[in-house]
């Protein structure tokens, strides 16, 4: 059994300081994070039954519809409490591991889904080294999905926040933004934040092909955080939920506006 070499800050944060369960669902910008993630795959993926490899899938939010879709899902995940959690989703199949030094077979799988570890890996190397065992583990033609953390994200999210102005808020955000590093020592976790070019030259240095890059939440996901934050009201479902849905599919054609979505996804092919 591979025994995952993940930071201690990553380690306690999902063990002791979120509940990674209930993050895409809990809040209005998270749940179009999930609904934009979906219908991207969705364009794809290949046909059910396709084996899934979901490196870093956490407690199996996406584990678990993309079984109802038909899909075989196999999930290896640094954090013992995820892997528990996603062992209890019917037809699951789970492992302790880590995305550096994968256990399974050379061209074993028809997807390698890395919608998390590309997030926590802040090192170049270790990027790469989790990139070229996604390429090592997919059957030739398959799929990858690497997900990153847009560069300009935290600038977003605590101007939402409406702390943005202050000055220790800001002094830190203004490193983020330098570094493209977030030390975890306090609020978020370590963490590395993407530009879609360097996603995408990431992707394509690991030996993958025909490499697309999408905004997952589009320009105006800000918006939903900071109107739940001021009224303490979900406003998902709501007309206002709809539109940034809207803008979201809108922006594709934009790249653009690839900067101002959350999340980036990468698309490519082995």
């Amino acid at each position: 059994m591979t025994v995952p070499r993940i930071a201690p800050e990553v380690m306690a944060f999902y063990t002791s300081k979120v509940t990674e369960a209930d993050r895409l669902s809990s809040s209005a910008d998270g749940t179009l994070e999930l609904l934009r993630t979906q219908e991207l795959l969705r364009r794809y993926l290949p046909r059910p039954p396709a084996r899934v490899l979901d490196v870093g899938g956490g407690p199996g939010t996406h584990a678990r519809w993309l079984i109802a879709d038909g899909y075989g899902v196999h999930l290896v995940d640094p954090v013992p409490r995820h892997v528990d959690q996603a062992g209890q989703i019917a037809g699951c199949t789970t492992e302790l591991g880590d995305a550096r030094q994968l256990t399974m077979a050379d061209a074993s799988f028809d997807v390698v889904l890395l919608l998390g570890p590309l997030y926590h890996l802040t090192d170049a190397g270790d990027r790469r080294q989790a990139l070229t065992e996604a390429f090592r583990v997919l059957r030739p033609g398959g799929l990858l999905a690497a997900a990153g953390i847009n560069r300009y994200a935290s600038l977003f999210e605590h101007t939402a926040f409406a702390h943005l102005h202050r000055d220790d808020v800001r002094r830190s955000i203004a490193g983020i933004l330098e570094s493209r590093v977030h030390d975890g020592k306090k609020s978020f976790t370590q963490a590395y934040f993407h530009s879609a070019d360097e996603l995408r030259g990431e992707v394509a240095a690991a030996g993958f092909e025909g490499v697309e890059v999408f905004g997952v939440e589009g320009p105006t996901w800000g918006m939903l955080k900071a109107t739940e934050q001021f009224t303490g009201e979900s406003v998902i479902g709501t007309p206002l939920f709809e539109s940034a849905l809207a803008a979201a599919r809108m922006a594709e054609p934009y790249p653009e506006l690839l900067a101002a979505s959350s999340h980036l996804l990468s698309v490519a092919r082995r």
